[in-house]
């Protein structure tokens, strides 16, 4: 494989999920012209996003199912077309149960990554997966910083339905640079067991393969932690923006100044932490869980200091809130090379599939219950008792998972081993048949 294509292939997927986060995004920026356009309430407003937060979480398995199914690169395609297409929809539409409708759909493609990472495990190894996975991660953050920019730049010359138009028109492009120049690559041809075959066989989702899933586990552990581990960032990403400006009492030029920071830090975490996850899973199987480990319980204490750091002291809020933000993202990167690392090629977007269908439960459950909390007592109260509770949580979790996760690892090597003798004694068979 040339060493070239593939980093093409990351830079073209890069965009695909850069750009596709900020057309996601761009619905937080653009709701007061929303609401003022179709005369609505606040809690209609928040039905919007439910609708596509909902039907995403539906369609992560069926994603999950296809990716292991068919041709990855042609789904990847079809969900930019799909994001293309719904967005325009939503652009216009004369009426909001319509407009609900449409952004409802929206959440079609949004549940389309795991194929994506599961594409990517088949143009790197294992050796450097963390660090690709964080790369692609860097999106998530700057997508919303770029659609933040979007916004508030285009929505008062073009309105907010030329603002869907156009990165509609994106994801409509995006999808015909997809589909011709991104190649499928054989199931598993990375792993060192099966590198060096010459041909390896086509491998596609079985369900006792899948079913196999839930019985490895250091992986039922990640599915759990994966429940609580999203607690924390959406409770963040949902309360913070308020927090500050009712509790701290930030004008909106500090709160778009301290943000903005915390935002480019919090994006170099998910390479950091991807990184240090394959260094150190270069010396102990253990490595990429320990790297989350020590990510939660970091971004607990710093998290819990910069909250108590008094009203009056911005500046040093702002570096501890810096601090906080470098390592809340170690563990994303890892979590998904980890689920990698003790599944079948063949069923890994299904496993990723069924990480992120819990993520979605405890996503949609965060920013409630945080607001249940707060209305008790006070934000800071509401995020610290989250955050740090269920960031401690996850550190037992993954300590456990940590202990476990080696003898799953050996159990897929041992099962790639098998395959590997397979594919070799049939090719040798075949060699045979020809010379006589």
């Amino acid at each position: 494989m040339n060493g070239r294509y593939r980093w093409f292939v990351v830079a073209i997927l890069f965009a695909f999920m850069l750009l596709h986060q900020a057309d996601k995004l761009l619905i937080g920026p653009l709701t007061t012209p929303i609401i003022e356009s179709f005369d609505i309430t606040k809690a209609q407003m928040g039905a919007v996003s439910t609708g596509a937060l909902v039907v995403g979480a539906i369609l992560y398995p069926i994603w999950g199912y296809l990716y292991d199914r068919f041709a990855r690169p042609r789904l990847l395609a079809l969900a930019s077309l799909v994001w293309g297409s719904t967005t325009w929809l939503s652009a216009i539409v004369p009426t909001y149960p319509l407009f609900v409708a449409t952004r409802a759909s929206t959440g079609i493609d949004d549940s389309s990554y795991p194929g994506l990472y599961g594409l990517i495990s088949d143009y790197f190894g294992p050796q450097m997966r963390g660090r690709i996975y964080g790369l692609l991660q860097l999106t998530m953050p700057t997508g919303y910083l770029l659609g933040m920019v979007l916004a508030l730049t285009l929505r008062a010359s073009v309105g907010w339905r030329g603002v869907f138009l156009i990165t509609g028109a994106v994801g409509v492009l995006l999808s015909v640079v997809i589909f011709f120049g991104v190649r499928e690559r054989p199931r598993g041809s990375t792993e060192p067991e099966l590198a060096d075959l010459e041909t390896i066989g086509i491998h596609r989702f079985r369900w006792d393969a899948a079913l196999d899933l839930f019985r490895k586990p250091s992986l039922r552990l990640l599915f759990v932690q994966g429940f609580f581990g999203v607690f924390p960032w959406n409770v963040i990403t949902y309360w913070f923006f308020h927090y500050l400006e009712t509790e701290r009492n930030y004008t909106p030029d500090a709160v778009l100044t301290t943000m903005s920071l915390a935002v480019v830090i919090l994006a170099a975490g998910y390479p950091v932490g991807g990184s240090l996850g394959d260094w150190l899973f270069k010396r102990t199987r253990r490595g990429r869980l320990i790297v989350s480990t020590v990510g939660v319980l970091l971004g607990a204490i710093f998290l819990l200091i910069t909250l108590n750091i008094p009203v009056r002291n911005q500046g040093l809020f702002l570096a501890w809130l810096s601090v906080t933000a470098l390592f809340i993202p170690f563990a994303s990167a890892n979590v998904i090379a980890t689920v990698y690392d003790v599944t079948l090629p063949e069923v890994r977007s299904s496993a990723l599939a069924i990480q992120y269908f819990i993520e979605s439960a405890g996503a949609a459950l965060a920013p409630w219950l945080a607001g249940l909390i707060a209305d008790r007592t006070s934000l800071r109260v509401a995020i610290l008792s989250i955050c740090v509770s269920t960031w401690v949580l996850c550190a037992v979790f993954f300590v456990i998972a940590a202990y476990l996760v080696p003898k799953d690892i050996q159990t897929l090597r041992a099962q790639l081993r098998e395959r590997a003798a397979r594919a070799r004694a049939t090719r040798s068979t075949a060699v045979g048949s020809t010379t006589e």
